[in-house]
């Protein structure tokens, strides 16, 4: 697996610019201010969760979490690279990071994500997953970040803020400290974990299966790290 991708164009050709500006009028609150580059020649780091042997969630009809995970990641690297961004991945396809044969293959692939986002020289990380819980009334997105990190809690509130301004304008949930999630607590960048919704809700479901729903969920998380990175 390729987990460093090819380096951006950052001289951003006019054709390039031209897909930019006119692509704000995709969703109607983009604006063209927020193609302003504040990402460009960053080193954001995309954690698309689970994959391979490990599915994840799996929601009330079916659908993988790794598989929506997946495909919002790769938006938003698409989203980010366009704006000049380096992006490491920790996984492109459908596969988990551990070896063939690991006793533990969970824990072993929880450490070679962990290896390479520490390797990464990453200004942020973007970890991207789907919610559950046993009552299906729930739903919405949420961004959690280490209680201890200043940075990562102003990431994690950009990302809330998009999230729920391009998606979800009725949602009320808040980003969230928590110091448990294994991501946040072992990685050495401002890191953030992005709960796209909830698979145990049917309607989050079918959305969030639908590529044009992903794709606002995408560029969501995109605005809210360009933002972060206009406001440091």
């Amino acid at each position: 697996m390729d987990f460093w991708t090819k380096r951006p164009k950052i001289y951003v050709g006019i054709g390039m610019l031209l897909v930019l500006l006119l692509g704000y009028n995709i969703y109607s609150n983009r604006t063209v201010s927020t193609f302003a580059l504040p990402t460009a020649k960053r080193v954001i780091v995309i954690d698309p969760g689970h994959g391979g042997f490990d599915p994840g969630r799996v929601g009330t009809n079916g659908a993988d979490e790794k598989d929506i995970n997946l495909a919002i990641a790769l938006k938003l690297q698409a989203y980010l690279e366009q704006s000049g961004a380096y992006v490491v991945i920790t996984r492109n396809a459908d596969e988990g990071l551990n070896q063939k044969g690991d006793p533990k293959p969970k824990s072993a692939d929880m450490r070679r994500r962990k290896e390479l986002i520490n390797q990464s020289e990453g200004d942020v990380l973007i970890s991207i997953h789907q919610n559950s819980f046993p009552e299906s009334k729930y739903k919405g997105a949420q961004v959690f970040y280490h209680g201890h990190s200043e940075e990562g809690k102003m990431l994690a509130e950009s990302i809330q803020k998009a999230l729920k301004e391009f998606v979800d304008p009725t949602n009320k949930r808040e980003a969230k400290a928590n110091t448990d999630y294994y991501v946040l607590r072992t990685t050495n960048i401002p890191a953030v974990i992005v709960e796209c919704g909830f698979l145990s809700n049917p309607e989050e479901e079918a959305n969030l299966n639908n590529e044009t729903y992903q794709e606002k969920v995408a560029w969501a998380i995109y605005v809210g790290i360009v933002e972060y990175f206009k406001n440091l």
